[in-house]
């Protein structure tokens, strides 16, 4: 198995967006569940409105709902977070008349595919406790059963260094300290970064007040203390960019020091060495300039991070390559190729339906397309092999209980989607950005050395 090196360089490829797709903006939150992407709000030429879940296996995107009393209004500079088959929103508006008394949590149910009150995990006889007040800019990370979220803008006060938690299985808000053992920690921050890291979350950079930042904090979750990383190498002051967890590192893109000054340097984070290291770029491969963009990793070296088996997740290799999905995106079985075997690859047409064939006969008419008898109709969308081709049974009960027992014990042996993934980091929106055009989307693979 080939290692990364931190000096591994790096392929920029820009993602066509066909339509439907959302426009593009910045200032908006996203974050990943399944193998799905969600976006939300953000700006365009005004605050928007609007919920899309991006499939990264079919490249299609999809309108959710974003109506409803439980459901968010216009959002810019809130956070996005993902647990156990729930969204958490928090934050996108400043206290005003008409804000300062309303929630400023949303939770989506991925499940029902509907917005739910936040209150709805609280029992009757709960009273309502405190939390933190509407705000921009802030950071949200999942860290074991919570989410964490520090700072942000706040009203007329400007730059927050309030620092709470939120318990999922409560959904009780509570006030972190970090000064027990006199470390200060960051202080006032805004339009920063946050990643975890085992049982840590680093935050870096953002701005104090009105002043760029360029320092690294590690709050670590055990003796609830903050550590101050000092490195003179690394990322100049930045605001408005993003970062995620990869492997034992953390990957930071993009940002400037201004709204008009955005930056394409991708920078990488040794949890281990306690080093930075730029990441090069492949010739011909530019990334693009970005701020107040989104960066989701998606993949098992992205899971590994925050997943206590996230060693286990890496996928097979193949002379010295991923096998994407796992081999589970080819419209029949690859059994002529053995464990070993080679990969072949067939081109797909958007417009062609696959289906599963029974018989000689049906084979013989794999150029048709197949309806009624003749074959199953799967639709044009390339799917995983295990959910996308059934096979015909002939009609008894006992029959289409084995079918149904069989599958069971396929999707639970392979699990999540997003484990079979290939590793990729997707780079959504941010500044600048194209009116009334599909989002920018930028995907970047690291190569192995």
């Amino acid at each position: 198995m080939p290692v990364m090196s931190q000096s591994s360089p790096c392929l920029w490829t820009r993602l066509p967006q066909s339509r439907p797709s959302p426009c593009d903006r910045y200032k908006h939150a996203c974050c990943s569940a399944d193998g799905h992407v969600y976006v939300l709000g953000g700006r365009e030429n005004s605050c928007l409105r609007d919920f899309w879940r991006y499939s990264v296996v079919c490249n299609e995107w999809t309108e959710l709902s974003c109506s409803g009393e439980a459901a968010p209004e216009e959002l810019e500079e809130h956070t996005m977070v993902a647990h156990e088959g729930f969204l958490y929103v928090f934050g996108g508006m400043l206290d005003s008349a008409y804000t300062k008394w309303r929630c400023s949590l949303w939770v989506f149910d991925i499940a029902k595919q509907r917005w739910v009150h936040s209150q709805g995990k609280k029992s009757s006889s709960q009273v309502k406790t405190q939390m933190p007040s509407n705000r921009k800019g802030h950071s949200a990370v999942v860290l074991g059963s919570d989410m964490l979220v520090y700072g942000g803008f706040v009203d007329m006060k400007g730059s927050s260094q309030e620092f709470w938690t939120l318990d999922f299985d409560t959904m009780a808000w509570s006030v972190l300290s970090g000064s027990q053992q006199g470390s200060s920690g960051p202080g006032p921050r805004h339009s920063h970064s946050a990643v975890v890291y085992q049982s840590c979350m680093y935050l870096f950079g953002g701005l104090k007040g009105l002043q760029e930042q360029r320092d690294l904090w590690r709050w670590n979750s055990t003796n609830r203390t903050w550590s101050s990383l000092r490195n003179k190498s690394g990322p100049s002051r930045l605001m408005g960019h993003s970062a995620v967890a990869y492997k034992d590192s953390m990957l930071l893109f993009g940002g400037g020091r201004s709204q008009n000054s955005p930056k394409n340097c991708l920078w990488r984070y040794s949890f281990t060495s306690l080093t930075w290291t730029q990441v090069p770029v492949l010739p011909g491969s530019t990334p693009p300039d970005k701020i107040h963009h989104c960066c989701i990793g998606l993949g098992p070296s992205y899971m590994s991070a925050t997943c206590s088996s996230g060693s286990e997740l890496h996928p097979r290799l193949l002379d010295g390559r991923s096998r994407p999905f796992k081999n589970k995106c080819f419209p029949a079985p690859l059994t002529f190729l053995g464990s070993d075997g080679g990969i072949e690859l067939e081109t797909f047409s958007s417009d062609r339906c696959y289906t599963k064939l029974t018989t000689s006969a049906e084979r013989d008419k794999s150029n048709e397309r197949l309806t009624g008898k003749e074959g199953q109709l799967i639709g044009n969308c390339l799917s995983f092999e295990n959910k996308a081709f059934r096979k015909q049974w002939s009609c008894t009960e006992e029959d289409l209980l084995q079918q149904q027992e069989e599958e069971e014990e396929e999707e639970e042996e392979e699990g999540d989607i997003a484990q079979h993934l290939p590793d990729l980091l997707l780079v959504l929106g941010g500044r600048p950005y194209a009116t009334h055009s599909p989002i920018s989307t930028w995907q970047m693979t690291l190569t192995a050395s």
